[in-house]
């Protein structure tokens, strides 16, 4: 049965109108794959001489155990965002005569085959591997290993139960940063004791059986979750017991682009995927970090200017390479209406002006790194406002990719509403900025940089008019073919 299930959805693949650009999307996750798996395995290879490096004095399976809580949390983080979950259209199987723990089974097994589950694997086997050579006990190394992948496979099947309820997520990403701020600040050591845990899971082989017996629990739960909604009337098919009525009627003031400014707030406050990549773009104000805080790019200003697009551009990034496929579901309805292409267009500019807005304004704590950097990350403000907002939309012609807005997906990982286009359009919103910024940096001085970024925004804005109108005549050229690619089904 098994194998018929497999052969059912290599024909679905296969099958589909977008099949040539699904395999495309694919050979690139392909490659992708092995490149991070092999950076796995030369991270893996390298973590027992990188730990001895930093802490000579303590045994490398001591450090690595005090800090394997962090992996675990941090690969918990990752996949919420990042794993697609297994789907299976099994309305039609319902009324045939196969059981449903086999069904069940098939789908929580998909899971364990997912790519998340192999780093763990690139890892820590060289890891092992090394401390087997290194002269570590054989029986303590294996059940050690043995005992990381089963909680590695516990946290795949916790990530299935937190994505049908993301309360128990933001709990997860609190005490994360509650565990690395008291470790920061060294008010308490949280790793010590639960690194004391790991330890004892190598010192003490028979230990093994608790990660094995929390990995065979977790799985259970998930396949009691998923048999209770296996019905027709149950999960599947919801009922709308309650509508949402917010009053948006305090829009009306922005005049004839008030229709569309309404309908994106509503999709963005009633649909599951705009919400995820909301919460997304509210992440890239701490991206400034990676870079603030290290003391080698401080002799590098230009990464500083790549950070400064990030802080105050992640809605711009994440919502605005999007459109128009938002509204890919009732984009030929949107289209039959008497209102100007144009005001469409409008209307998105300024939902992701207020978007670059309220994420400068929340930038302000960058402050404490000094007036340089918080002058460029309002300099890479500007230049959002000015002229990637129009980049953003210009790529928005040529993405007649469709989103499905009622199916749960991940806001990074799902290929739905992806082109490879965007990749190409990507090279100028980075690319440029960090040019702008450089040319007068180094024939001038830094102040002149900052400069020369923050007009060109300036102007992007003087010119808003020019821009819109340009970008109109590119999507009514191309308004017949968004329409029939946005009426496929995938």
């Amino acid at each position: 049965m098994i194998q018929r299930f497999l052969s059912l959805e290599w024909k679905q693949f296969t099958r589909a109108s977008y099949f040539q650009k699904g395999i495309a999307i694919k050979i690139l996750l392909f490659f992708a794959a092995i490149y991070f798996g092999s950076a796995a395995v030369f991270l893996g290879i390298g973590v027992f001489f990188i730990a001895e490096k930093l802490v000579p004095s303590v045994d490398p399976v001591i450090t690595v155990n005090n800090f394997l809580i962090y992996w675990f949390l941090f690969d918990l983080a990752i996949r919420f965002f990042m794993q697609q979950l297994p789907v299976m259209n099994i309305k039609p199987l319902m009324t045939i005569p196969i059981k449903r723990e086999t069904i069940i089974h098939y789908l929580l097994g998909k899971t364990t085959l997912s790519f998340f589950n192999f780093i763990p694997l690139f890892i820590f086997l060289p890891f092992s591997t090394v401390l087997l050579f290194k002269g570590y006990a054989v029986m303590n190394v294996v059940c050690w290993f043995v005992s990381i992948i089963s909680l590695s496979l516990s946290v795949n099947f916790i990530n299935f139960l937190i994505n049908k309820n993301n309360k128990v997520f933001y709990i997860i990403i609190s005490l994360l940063a509650i565990f690395v701020g008291l470790e920061f600040f060294k008010i308490f050591k949280i790793s010590e004791p639960i690194g004391i845990a790991f330890n004892a899971l190598y010192n003490q082989p028979y230990l093994v059986i608790i990660p094995v017996l929390l990995m065979m629990i977790l799985y259970r739960i998930n396949f009691n979750f998923i048999k209770n909604e296996f019905y027709l009337d149950g999960a599947i098919s919801k009922k709308a017991d309650k509508v949402d009525t917010t009053d948006l009627s305090w829009m009306d003031r922005f005049g004839s682009i008030a229709v569309f400014l309404k309908n994106d707030v509503r999709l963005i406050w009633r649909n599951a995927r705009p919400k995820q990549v909301l919460m997304m773009s509210f992440l890239f104000l701490f991206y400034g970090l990676i870079f603030y805080t290290q003391e080698v790019y401080q002799k590098m200003p230009v990464f500083l200017a790549f950070a400064s697009m990030f802080v105050t551009g992640g809605f711009l990034m994440t919502f605005g390479q999007l459109v128009p496929s938002w509204d890919s579901e009732y984009f030929k309805l949107l289209m039959s209406q008497n209102i100007p292409y144009k005001k469409y267009l409008e209307s998105k500019w300024y939902l992701m002006v207020v978007g670059v807005t309220v994420s400068f304004v929340l930038s302000t704590p960058y402050l404490y790194f000094g007036w340089k950097i918080f002058g460029m990350i309002a300099a890479g403000a500007l230049f959002n406002i000015g002229l990637n907002s129009f980049i953003t939309l210009f790529g928005g012609a040529l993405n007649r990719v469709p989103i499905e807005l009622n199916v749960k997906a991940k806001a990074f990982s799902n290929t739905n509403g992806f082109n490879p286009t965007q990749m190409l359009i990507a090279l100028p919103k980075l690319g440029l900025p960090m040019l702008l910024f450089y040319i007068p940096y180094k024939l001038i001085n830094f102040e002149a940089g900052l400069l020369v970024l923050a007009l060109s925004g300036v102007l992007g804005m003087i010119f808003k008019n020019f821009f819109i109108s340009t970008i109109e005549g590119i999507y009514q050229k191309g308004k017949y073919k968004t329409i029939a690619a946005f009426a496929e089904k995938n």
